[in-house]
């Protein structure tokens, strides 16, 4: 019934997109895609360390709502953030030597799959704790009206962030206050294994928006150009003035994180997955209206396996970072007493003992 109730949402392709940049929609897509299987395929063999956590099945989604933004907009995500980074226009290479903890990337190879921070492409983080991003984006978006400037914010969170304290808290200041943010819930139906149905008393989460007069939608994920159409329509609102909850219904192709088996899904569930993968029928969409051929397919899964092959490759040959530099990144500016130590190093040197050599 669940399943049926989300198929329901399923809506016909934005028809305004061009032809163009429906194969840059598809483009996108694949990358992200291929990035994340070469991930998943990197963590069983030690290259990455920590959580990671997957954006397949969310392509859409991801490809939609990063394609709405201006590049002066800024981003908060979640953990699940490497095809945001590479949407917000991160070097592939950059965010793969970051998941392998090296200091070419992205965050100089201490931020790992989840904590990825880039102030010139406007992504100012992924967040490990479950809404943390939501009170700091709804912040930003205070500076940004403090300053009067024209940005906005994009905070991005999953359908069971929806549920905590700081979602009403930031939702509730944001409208109070006019703020410019775009908060939008990625619902893939389950909060790590639980569904939206069985954790929320309103499934449909982008009506919680109504309680706090903040307009709202609710979109289908599995086609990029609704997507994007959506959250143009959210930027532009919040851009006036008028923060905007949308919610993109997904799927997710894989469990929660790398290490997660999914055993919560039934073969079924899981074979429906597999014959509703998005990137497949969205490609088959595309091609039947002659946008795509085999030909063009074939180019572009070339293109994208280079661009991926190269990433891994520059990832691997990028050194470790010296643990000397361990707190470089702990303060944005120096203060007091900031301990140097590294771990397992003494507070304070031992006093000598007498008729112990030293």
């Amino acid at each position: 019934m669940a399943t049926q109730a989300r198929q329901r949402q399923r809506r016909t392709p934005a028809a305004a997109a061009s032809g163009e940049r429906l194969r840059q929609f598809y483009k996108d897509m694949l990358l992200i895609r291929r990035f994340e299987e070469r991930a998943a395929r990197a963590y069983t063999e030690a290259l990455v360390g920590g959580y990671c956590h997957l954006n397949l099945g969310e392509e859409a989604a991801v490809v939609g709502l990063m394609g709405a933004l201006k590049p002066t907009d800024y981003l908060f995500t979640n953990y699940r953030e490497h095809g945001y980074a590479l949407m917000r226009g991160i070097e592939p290479k950059k965010v793969m030597a970051e998941l392998y903890g090296r200091v070419d990337g992205v965050s100089k190879g201490w931020g790992g799959s989840m904590h990825m921070f880039d102030v010139t492409h406007r992504l100012l983080g992924g967040y490990g704790i479950v809404g943390g991003q939501l009170p700091l984006a709804t912040g930003a978006a205070l500076a940004i009206d403090y300053k009067n400037q024209e940005d906005v914010v994009m905070c991005t969170l999953g359908d069971g962030t929806a549920a905590i304290g700081a979602f009403h808290e930031s939702l509730n200041i944001a409208a109070l206050w006019h703020l410019p943010i775009v908060f939008a819930v990625i619902n893939n139906g389950l909060g790590m294994g639980t569904t939206v149905e069985r954790s929320a008393a309103e499934p449909e989460l982008y009506k919680r928006g109504a309680a706090y007069r903040m307009e709202s939608a609710r979109v289908d994920g599995s086609d990029p150009a609704s997507v994007c159409e959506a959250a143009g329509k959210a930027i532009e609102s919040a851009r006036g003035g008028k923060p905007y909850l949308l919610e993109v219904v997904t799927e997710r192709l894989r469990g929660h994180s790398v290490v997660d088996p999914a055993k919560y899904r039934s073969a079924e569930e899981t074979e429906r997955l597999k014959a509703h993968d998005i990137l497949r029928v969205f490609g088959e969409k595309l091609a039947a209206d002659g946008i795509l051929d085999d030909d063009a397919i074939a180019g572009i899964e070339k293109e994208v396996a280079d661009i991926v092959t190269e990433a891994a490759d520059f990832a691997a040959a990028s050194p470790h970072p010296d643990a000397g530099t361990l707190f470089d990144y702990t303060y944005a500016s120096p203060v007091p007493n900031d301990s140097r130590r590294l771990p397992g190093q003494p507070l304070f040197e031992p006093l000598p003992l007498p008729g112990v050599p030293t």
